[in-house]
């Protein structure tokens, strides 16, 4: 006869409370209790302070003044004191930073490029071994990008035309088209920007990216223009950064931040693999992005700006020249890849997180990883390293689409779900890489999918050459309902879509 076993403790609990006793829950429980410690603290209090408090009258009131104890003139000091301190405070606080709206470029029909097509430039160009092709092929297979993406016209036609003339075309049609989107959706005139940046990284024309702004659209004399150049794909939040700064000190101001890539002159037409990769990935794109320090703008502006966070690697060889910039054996400018890259960039988003996340972890996360290290630190213990919930600080991410591999080690790196990461990964498949500005079709596309929430909190992160790693956190002001002038709202219903790791070119 079978021997009958005991139930466990468990087994005669309440579904409810297993549901409750799992460590998911335990930890939200957790966080809820640390996050509202001191309300949970001032409710006793009050229970204990309200029996006194209900007995006094107004009688009781009006005699405070003649209380021995009472000072009327070490109040009114007092009182005063910590008026002029307030007011000392309130006009020492940074100024706000908005973020008005924002535009990314859409390219037209005749720069749409299949893979396929991409594919056949490549053979036509007659520079490439066909060991070299076979791994471009292998490349756009697996970069997880789709066959709606854009290239230059110049990189199109037949033979490639790689002129300066093409790529100033290019530079013209991009950042135009985003800028005069831009000016359409905030209806803001030209002469009222005062501050202009520009971010290109590969391309520096003379006049440069900025006077060519300036030009078009008769900016005023006196504007503060910058251009900025070499600084990779996380140069976007650089001149987001640079505004932020130069917004402290020109009061009742405007920005321009336009930030682009161009593709014309850095096409790579060598067989050195590490200088391959770029072919594959980079795309056609921009964005403008219009920012105010005005209060008056706080109504009608979409997010502020909570926090930038700068990282810099580049004091150490390896991260200088892991993304570098140089000519292959047979004198062919490219863009190498080292090996070392995704351990840099590892390196690099430790080094950011680890500044970020003081600023913007709830007290609960942070005393976990406080324990962690110091089991780790002082008593020796061989656990791994605590990972901060990081979506317990945010809403939404839009991780630089850079590629399929640099969104797997974040998702995993940040334990991301797939819904967090859907923005960056539909932006790679739709899109591409388009270096600096990917950040803004990820936003877009969390805003034509309706997510976004009056209080909701967003991290932009970004890589770049160098080796960089840069943040910002913006905090939605509205709620974004009606999307207009985006580059998704036409197509949104069509995503997200499943994405293969290896999706084959058809013929």
């Amino acid at each position: 006869m079978a021997e009958k076993v005991a139930p466990s403790v468990d087994s005669r609990l309440p579904s409810y409370l297993l549901k409750l006793l799992k460590p998911n829950y335990m930890k939200l429980l957790y966080h809820h209790v640390i996050s509202n410690a001191l309300y949970l603290c001032l409710g006793p209090l009050l229970v204990l302070l309200f029996p006194r408090l209900s007995t006094l009258t107004l009688a009781d009131l009006r005699e405070l003044p003649n209380q021995p104890w009472v000072n009327l003139s070490a109040v009114v000091t007092t009182s005063t004191l910590l008026m002029a301190v307030a007011t000392l405070y309130a006009m020492s606080r940074p100024r706000p930073v908005y973020l008005v709206d924002f535009s990314c470029y859409k390219p037209t029909q005749a720069h749409m490029a299949s893979r396929g097509t991409i594919m056949e430039q490549f053979e036509k160009a007659g520079t490439f071994t066909d060991e070299t092709v076979a791994f471009q092929r292998k490349m756009l297979e697996r970069c997880g990008i789709g066959d709606s993406s854009y290239f230059p016209r110049s990189l199109l036609c037949t033979p490639i035309d790689m002129s300066h003339r093409t790529a100033r075309e290019e530079a013209e049609t991009v950042m135009f088209g985003a800028t005069d989107e831009l000016f359409q959706k905030t209806g803001l005139a030209a002469a009222d920007v005062s501050i202009l940046v520009v971010n290109c990284s590969l391309y520096h024309p003379t006049p440069s990216y900025t006077s060519m702004i300036v030009n078009r659209y008769k900016l005023r004399k006196d504007v503060l223009s910058y251009n900025l150049g070499g600084m990779g794909c996380s140069a976007g939040l650089i001149s987001i950064d640079l505004v932020k700064n130069l917004l402290q000190v020109h009061p009742n101001s405007f920005a321009m931040v336009v930030s682009t890539e161009n593709m014309t002159l850095n096409a790579y037409l060598g067989n050195n693999r590490s200088m391959l990769v770029s072919n594959s990935l980079f795309r056609l794109g921009g964005a403008a992005v219009l920012l105010s320090n005005r209060r008056s703008d706080r109504r009608r502006s979409k997010y502020q700006l909570v926090h930038t966070v700068r990282t810099h690697r580049g004091a150490e060889d390896c991260s200088h020249s892991c993304v570098m910039q140089e000519e292959d054996a047979e004198g062919k400018v490219g863009v190498a890849l080292s090996k070392e890259l995704m351990v840099v960039a590892g390196n690099a988003l430790k080094a950011n997180i680890s500044t970020l996340g003081p600023l913007v972890l709830p007290m609960s996360e942070q005393l976990l990883f406080l324990a962690a290290m110091l089991l780790r630190k002082v008593l020796k213990l061989k656990i791994r390293s605590y990972i901060p919930d990081f979506k317990l600080a945010f809403e939404h991410f839009c991780i630089h689409a850079g590629g399929r591999a640099v969104l797997d080690e974040l998702e995993k790196h940040l334990e991301l779900t797939p819904w967090h990461m859907e923005p960056s990964r539909m932006t790679l498949h739709r899109f591409g890489n388009t270096s600096s500005s990917s950040l803004w079709y990820e936003l877009s596309y969390i805003e034509a999918k309706g997510r976004i929430r009056r209080g909701d909190r967003v991290w932009q992160i970004a890589f770049g050459s160098g080796f960089k790693c840069n943040s910002a956190v913006w905090r939605a002001l509205n709620t974004v309902l009606a999307v207009h002038k985006n580059p998704w709202s036409d197509e949104i219903h069509k995503f997200p879509v499943h994405v293969p790791k290896v999706t084959p070119i058809l013929p």
